[in-house]
């Protein structure tokens, strides 16, 4: 059992990344949100070290993605660079983490729908459950280019707003206090960490896109070049927010709902410029659920083909002549059925508390997995680094992400309440890491249950693309 080969070209990899991270969504909803609650008028710098941070990260975890070829990324990247135990428990992490991620979103838009349209939020979530479904069992290639086409107009709008916001400067000129370093020492650095950390969740997408890439050495200049793309078109339209409003009121008109941020900013343009936005705004939050609905469907497909999961999952389609995941997509869409009916069951606030608690603990686990993938790097044996590693790749900047990334990590873990709006003093927000702590030591029992009860599963874990092929050569190749 395998996906198809040679269909993903170095962009279309790099847009899974990019839309998973979904700028529109950050700009209207994270960005908004950051300055409303941190106060931290240095957010576009902000935005720079943490995105300098999440490179250096991603250089490590890259290296290990392209030399082993394994959809469900970081399962085998800590299998083959730390222990088969080490990589049945991120995989167990990582599927929770982009679950958890990817089931948020359905909040966010069926909320968005509702105050739009009217109706149940878990109606037009629904809906979207089905958009997503079927999407996730047709071919890759289908999927990149729905993918592309709704990136490039939010990019385009994301680039229109700052724009909107240079031609008319609240001081009358520009003001470059956003990337002032003493901004950086205020109490809600921390919280403003934290955001920015959740922003760029979604990157790593490319690293499970490298069984089907047409070249496996794209997957680092997809992902990294990810990162340094969003980290600047962050940084500029956080800037851009502040020179629009003011640097000193930026927070104030951010936590204000009639100050409407940032689409009363777009309207400066023409009046037609704020429903676009929020069209696209909605349609992003659909590519971002796809992204990470295909994430999910490739972890739980590569596990099964390795038995660590039941086999059954391991099921592909043949959609469009091209072998899509459709055990590990409908198990995907199942569950995300389920979370979102607990919560519409127990009357759960759509984005206070479903979007704001999974994302969150989504957020943190992707955070914890490239940190272990680095860490994974620098044991990795010589037969996963190749004749060619070199220092960077598989020392120095493992080194450096982890240093880096244990300072992020920390500011984030000691922030959570922040990310949740929770009221300092409750002990509750701390939960979310007790859950990931928790799923990675039932990943690590169950590990150890394979290798008693199936001794013959055991050492095929974390062991890659098999030798065989659904498809010799992809008839579709994506853009």
């Amino acid at each position: 059992m395998a996906l198809a080969r040679r269909t993903l070209t170095p962009f279309g990899l790099w847009v899974f990344g990019a839309a998973a991270s979904a700028p529109m969504v950050v700009l209207a909803g994270g960005i908004v949100a950051t300055y409303a609650t941190t106060r931290v008028t240095a957010l576009p710098l902000t935005f720079l070290l943490v995105a300098g941070t999440v490179a250096v990260l991603a250089v490590g975890y890259t290296a290990m993605a392209r030399q082993l070829g394994h959809p469900a990324a970081y399962y085998g990247i800590l299998a083959n660079g730390l222990g088969r135990g080490w990589g049945v428990a991120a995989g167990m992490v990582a599927l929770v983490a982009y679950n958890a991620i990817q089931t948020s979103l359905f909040g966010l838009f069926g909320a968005t729908m509702a105050a739009q349209l009217g109706g149940a939020w878990w109606v037009w979530a629904g809906i979207a459950l089905a958009v997503v479904g079927v999407m996730g069992v047709r071919a890759i290639v289908l999927s990149t280019r729905v993918l592309a086409a709704v990136l490039t107009v939010s990019l385009l709008i994301v680039a229109a707003f700052v724009l909107a916001c240079v031609g008319r400067p609240a001081a009358g000129g520009l003001s470059w206090e956003g990337f002032d370093a003493s901004g950086l020492a205020v109490s809600g650095i921390g919280g403003a960490v934290a955001f920015c950390v959740a922003a760029f969740m979604g990157v790593d997408a490319p690293g499970s896109f490298v069984e089907e890439a047409i070249d496996r050495t794209s997957v680092g200049r997809a992902t990294i070049g990810g990162v340094v793309v969003l980290g600047g078109v962050y940084a500029l339209a956080a800037w851009a927010m502040g020179v629009a409003v003011g640097p000193g009121s930026v927070a104030e008109a951010a936590a204000d709902p009639a100050a409407g941020l940032p689409f009363a900013v777009l309207e400066r343009l023409g009046g037609w410029w704020v429903p676009l936005a929020e069209l696209v705004l909605i349609f992003a939050v659909v590519t971002s659920m796809l992204a990470f609905h295909s994430v999910v469907a490739r972890y739980v497909f590569a596990m099964a083909r390795e038995g660590v999961l039941p086999a059954g999952l391991a099921q592909t389609g043949s959609a469009m002549r091209v072998s899509a995941p459709r055990g590990g997509s409908l198990t995907q869409t199942g569950t995300a059925t389920v979370v979102v009916g607990a919560f519409a069951l127990a009357g759960a606030d759509p984005i206070g508390v479903m979007f704001t608690w999974l994302s969150t603990l989504g957020a943190m686990g992707l955070l914890c997995l490239l940190l272990a993938a680095s860490v994974a790097a620098m044991t990795a044996p010589a037969r996963v680094r190749g004749p060619q590693a070199g220092a960077w790749e598989w020392r120095l900047a493992p080194a450096l992400g982890v240093l880096g990334g244990s300072v992020v990590l920390a500011l984030m873990v000691g922030n959570v309440g922040s990310l949740l709006g929770a009221a300092p003093g409750p002990m509750y927000p701390f939960f979310l890491p007790a859950i990931l702590t928790a799923t990675a030591i039932v990943g690590g029992v169950w590990a150890g249950h394979l290798r008693q009860a199936k001794p013959e599963v055991y050492p095929g874990i974390g062991r890659g693309i098999p030798k065989t092929h659904a498809v010799p050569d992809a008839i579709n190749v994506s853009i």
